[in-house]
């Protein structure tokens, strides 16, 4: 009892060192003209890296002059994303695959090539016996973890894990792709079986169905045609986002220490599971549904305006200030992916019978913006805008996914753009591990013998 009592102590003055040890004057960023967040004063993003893979647009930069914001342009290997969804779209066709082979090759695959590689994709699809079994015993409550958990598993597996040919690294690229569906699907039955003593259901993937619906069959058996074209939509969204978003550049620093693949991308899947990166679409169906519940009528603009101006005041809902889904690290006029998954989830919303529901959130992002900004005036130099998880998490429920895999989701999309990366990154012509410097402001202390402490 007593040796427990001082090593509870020990971990209670060692909490209590952090107070002073982790604090560093505000000034000295200043001072020593240190980028916060790797992010300058206009809040853009320090330029690190060069890269041939996506180009995030938001604004424009004049030499001497602020930056100018115009509408958002996402580009994959210099395709517009508009146009891609627009021509798959009008060919009454899944995108997901052919966004995979634009972001891991630089083209757009001809017939040929298409059929072939979502043959591989299918081919792949299944899991080792071992690792399905190891999914069965790995019961927890946050999938992203179990995701890492199979990711790292896949390394035993490999026959030539740490090698990182081209040839090699694209093989394991497409494994990764075709198996995150699965491990997702498979990771959720086990948990609604095991906490929530449901039924145990385990569908294999079945062959001449796109990624989108192998996985909502493999998830929930049942789908309509709305809903799967709606999830391949938001796969193709969420594929790629430039090599500054904070999972992309885990793997590029990873992956610049000359790592294997699925230690570099099980460290990706941890950034990702953040609240402030891929979390962030579950705060903001949770905001959705408070706001349902105390704005008593859904199309009084001043009744909405008031309950905003509170929570910015930090007086009501979670009191930290935000309204989720407002505001991008880039985008400023416009979120495109925003723009094109709000298109779809109109539709959505007419099948299932929620259109009440979609107009209060189609008017929520407007009244947001507007309040935001005349909230914080001249504090922000740059307009705001919805970004896309302000509907994600609102088409994710009309599809029927549970919220255990929302952030899952997220990852199974973006493996697409993380492996273009970590491909790009190691087969530069001049490579360099990444290492930032860091100035260090703590002052120098004489050493004292122990036995003077």
């Amino acid at each position: 009892m007593e040796k427990d009592m001082k090593q509870e102590y020990i971990i209670y003055k060692l909490s209590e060192s952090v107070k002073t040890t982790s604090r560093i004057d505000p000034e000295l960023f200043v001072k020593y003209n240190v980028k916060r967040g790797l992010r300058n004063e206009d809040h853009s993003g320090v330029l690190v890296g060069l890269t041939r893979i996506g180009d995030v647009v938001g604004y424009e930069r004049v030499e001497g002059k602020p930056i100018k914001a115009i509408p958002g342009k996402l580009y994959y290997r210099g395709v517009d994303v508009e146009e891609l969804v627009r021509g798959v779209q009008a060919e009454k066709r899944f995108g997901f695959e052919e966004t995979a082979f634009l972001l891991l090759s630089g083209y757009l695959p001809d017939p040929d090539e298409y059929e072939v590689f979502c043959k591989l994709l299918y081919n792949y699809m299944p899991l080792e016996q071992k690792t399905k079994m190891n999914i069965l015993d790995l019961e927890g409550q946050n999938i992203m973890n179990i995701l890492a958990r199979s990711v790292l598993e896949m390394y035993t597996f490999d026959k030539n894990p740490d090698d990182t040919s081209r040839d090699n690294l694209i093989r394991q690229s497409i494994e990764l792709i075709a198996r995150f569906p699965t491990i997702i699907a498979y990771a959720y039955n086990i948990l609604r079986h095991s906490l929530q003593g449901r039924s145990l259901h385990i569908r294999h993937p079945k062959e001449g169905l796109s990624v989108a619906q192998n996985f909502l069959y493999m998830l929930k058996g049942e789908f309509t045609e709305m809903e799967v074209r709606t999830l391949d939509l938001a796969l193709m969204l969420h594929a790629e986002h430039g090599g500054g978003n904070n999972s992309t550049f885990t793997v590029r620093v990873t992956s610049s220490s000359g790592t294997d693949t699925y230690s570099s991308i099980a460290a990706a899947i941890g950034s990702l599971k953040g609240p402030l990166h891929g979390g962030a679409n579950l705060a903001v169906i949770d905001q959705f549904h408070h706001l349902k519940e105390v704005i008593k009528d859904w199309t009084n603009v001043a009744e909405i305006d008031a309950y905003l101006n509170r929570m910015l005041r930090k007086e009501v809902y979670d009191r930290k200030g935000l309204i989720y889904g407002i505001g991008h690290a880039v985008y400023t006029i416009s979120d495109p992916r925003a723009v094109l998954l709000r298109e779809m989830a109109r539709d959505l919303a007419k099948e299932k019978g929620r259109e009440a529901e979609f107009a209060f959130l189609e008017l929520l992002e407007e009244r947001a913006i507007e309040t935001f900004m005349a909230f914080k005036g001249n504090q922000v130099n740059k307009r705001v805008c919805a970004n896309v998880d302000f509907y994600s998490g609102f088409v994710y429920e009309m599809i029927g996914l549970p919220r255990e895999v929302y952030t899952p989701l997220f990852a199974m999309s973006r493996i697409t753009g993380w492996t273009a990366h970590r491909i790009e990154e190691l087969n530069f012509d001049s490579r360099r591990i990444i290492r930032p410097a860091y100035k260090n402001v703590a002052e120098l202390k004489k050493f004292i013998p122990l036995k003077d402490r």
